[in-house]
């Protein structure tokens, strides 16, 4: 027997990437991550057939996500990646410090630049 858990479906052998139980009470369906052991009571199904899940008239389907899930970045996630990227290109003033000796000696100096690139050499060289 293969460690791997498969689709419940009629012949079809893909592997199971998340698990189907019907709630009667509720008339519901509960598409979710695929659960940890197999139950009897549970449908195991693959990524295709779980997407095609369809439900009787008069029940409804609740998708859970899973948290494992790599998701796709929304709008406000790429507007504060665009406003991060902009504030890190500002370039900073640097402040000195009293008598000129102060912890930020040991910062690297920029030397050059092109476009966001930047060339630092250590203050020790």
């Amino acid at each position: 027997m293969s460690p791997v858990r498969r689709c419940s479906r009629t012949a079809c052998g893909r592997p199971a990437v998340a698990t189907l139980t019907y709630v009667y009470a509720d008339s519901t369906a509960v598409l979710g991550p695929l659960a940890t052991y197999a139950e009897p009571h549970c449908y195991d199904l693959c990524a295709e057939h779980g997407e095609r899940l369809t439900a009787p008239r008069g029940w409804e389907v609740v998708r859970l996500a899973d948290p494992s899930a790599p998701t796709r970045p929304s709008g406000d996630d790429l507007e504060a990646l665009a406003n991060a990227v902009r504030e890190a290109a500002r370039p900073q003033a640097r402040g000195t410090e009293g008598g000129g000796r102060g912890s930020r000696t040991a910062d690297p100096v920029e030397v050059a630049r092109r476009g966001h690139l930047r060339v630092l050499r250590s203050p020790d060289s």
